[in-house]
């Protein structure tokens, strides 16, 4: 079952992609005075979600790591937080030339921009400490995931009616949505879901193999099997 997890992943993604840019491009409507720029809109917002995700599935894989020290947890903690930067920053990119488009402003330290830049920055940090930590890197990399994961509540709600950003829920764009955008968005959603699935089962396969690896070469070692080097 795992080993066809990710060509399937793959087979649906890039049909649901050639989909979603099919529907942003040609099925829907180009909205007010933005033109194309406004068609952003579908993969900032669809990004925003899967950052969200990744970073909630971070924190509570690595707060089952640092209670259990099961090391599996750690595996999927570590291929979610490398994938939420990936994403982290395909959401601040999308955002700046929307905002420009939108406002004529590049960026705004407005506090939603300035909470997801914090985020983007721990998770970066994150990925650092796992590199160059060495021993114990995985428990303060874990807290770390963990942290991180408070900010996003505060980055869904910190608007104010002074911001340039619209407000989340019941007030927000994808809540507003019309009739002939709603099911693009949704698909473009989905398709970004199974992407982000895509990569975080690659991810974690491959950090598994490392791990495997590593524990062969100790033994080797101990074994004198293999030299040091």
């Amino acid at each position: 079952m795992k080993r066809i997890a990710v060509p399937v992943l793959a087979v649906l993604t890039s049909v649901g992609l050639v989909a979603s840019l099919w529907g942003v491009f040609v099925t829907t409507p180009l909205a007010d005075v933005l033109f194309f720029n406004q068609k952003i809109f579908y993969f900032h917002v669809a990004h925003a979600f899967m950052l969200f995700a990744s970073v909630f599935a971070c924190a509570v894989c690595s707060a089952v790591y640092l209670k259990t020290r099961n090391p599996r947890w750690d595996d999927v903690a570590l291929a979610t937080a490398e994938v939420a930067v990936v994403l982290g920053a395909a959401v601040l990119i999308t955002g700046m030339i929307w905002a420009k488009a939108a406002w004529d402003v590049w960026w705004k330290w407005e506090k939603r921009l300035t909470m997801s830049l914090l985020l983007w920055l721990t998770l970066v940090g994150y990925v650092m400490v796992r590199r160059f930590a060495g021993a114990g890197g995985e428990r303060l990399a874990a807290a770390l995931a963990v942290f991180a994961a408070v900010a996003l509540p505060f980055i869904y709600t910190m608007v104010d009616q002074g911001d340039l950003h619209p407000q989340a829920g019941a007030r927000g764009n994808v809540a507003t949505l019309g009739p002939a955008m709603r099911g693009t968005f949704w698909l473009a959603v989905a398709t970004f879901l199974g992407w982000t699935s895509l990569l975080v089962t690659a991810r974690v396969a491959s950090a598994r193999a490392e791990r495997r690896a590593a524990e062969l070469r100790e033994r080797a070692l101990d074994a004198g099997l293999l030299g040091e080097s």
